[in-house]
């Protein structure tokens, strides 16, 4: 038990600070109204989930390295209340447009980017 925990909290410091360090990235290179970190934390998260997976299905890995990396790493790497801040404070602003366009695109891209990563690996 000690040995899982472990592993997903290391996992979850891992991905924490790469998160971090793509907010840090998009923050002091783009100013937008738009949440580019949020989503590309999100979709990039998303298809290494697929990509993992669908490798893990044709490759042994350890229950424990499992959960270091499913839900420590990209668990914490990738955030579902910064997205739902994300659209709480679009909406807030007025900007519904942008609103629509991150809800519709981190949805459907991030579903289908796991998808690709998946089929895409799986037979590799």
């Amino acid at each position: 038990m000690i040995y899982k925990l472990s592993a997903i909290a290391l996992g979850g410091a891992t991905g924490a600070v790469l998160r971090y360090l793509i907010y840090f990235y998009f923050d002091r290179l783009h100013q937008s109204d738009f949440p580019w970190a949020t989503l590309v934390v999100n979709l990039s998260g998303s298809f290494l989930i697929g990509i993992l997976w669908g490798l893990f299905d044709k490759f042994y890995i350890s229950p424990g390295l499992r959960m270091f990396i499913f839900i420590g790493l990209l668990g914490s790497f990738t955030t579902f209340s910064t997205f739902a801040f994300d659209i709480l404070s679009l909406t807030k602003d007025g900007e519904i447009r942008l609103m629509l366009a991150y809800l519709i695109s981190s949805n459907v891209l991030g579903i289908g980017l796991a998808f690709a990563g998946f089929y895409s690996f799986r037979y590799f």
